[in-house]
């Protein structure tokens, strides 16, 4: 009998989460009958985020942002002929000492990195979407000091993953919402 209702529960649950509306953010079914994955999809937001070139960014953090946003925008190799152009301005790293032993002393640190960017149309250079992205990570200061640099460059590259994460996001919302409005008219 529990059995049961457990399995009446996911299924409620499924069909809720399916009725609710939920799309995929970087496709889109061509037509309304079927299930997603039966369907073609409509990529023209992927399609618009592989016209976008990234500038270089000059620090070690920069360089594996980009490497990231690299991943996410343009898998198949950097776009001849690109239409965007995405800089990364100021990137702000903070450094906060957490946990004092009694001789003043961290046993863990809190990094916040804050990263400005702003996405201009090659043609007109003007300025379509501008934002900041901002990650918080953390490692323990370790008394091997090999650990405690292994852990502040796993953390800095954890925190380039969320922020190219955020980025790539907020560059398909921004898409998304023009590709809607264009098919709205």
């Amino acid at each position: 009998m529990l059995q049961h209702k457990k399995i009446y529960t996911a299924l409620c649950a499924f069909l809720m989460i399916t009725a609710c509306g939920f799309e995929p953010l970087y496709v889109e079914r061509k037509t309304e009958d079927g299930w997603y994955y039966k369907g073609e999809f409509d990529t023209s937001i992927t399609d618009e985020m592989e016209k976008i070139r990234i500038e270089p960014i000059s620090d070690r953090f920069g360089q594996l942002l980009r490497n990231n946003l690299l991943d996410s925008f343009t898998p198949k190799g950097t776009p001849a002929n690109p239409r965007y152009r995405l800089v990364i301005g100021n990137i702000d790293k903070q450094v906060v000492q957490q946990a004092l032993r009694d001789d003043i002393t961290a046993t863990r640190e809190r990094v916040r990195y804050k990263v400005y960017y702003y996405l201009y149309d090659n043609e007109s250079n003007k300025q379509l979407v501008r934002g900041n992205s901002m990650a918080y990570v953390s490692y323990d200061i370790l008394a091997n000091p090999y650990s405690t640099t292994f852990a502040q460059k796993k953390t800095e590259q954890n925190a380039a993953d969320i922020i190219a994460n955020d980025i790539s996001l907020r560059m398909g919302a921004y898409f998304h919402s023009i590709m809607t409005k264009a098919s709205k008219k």
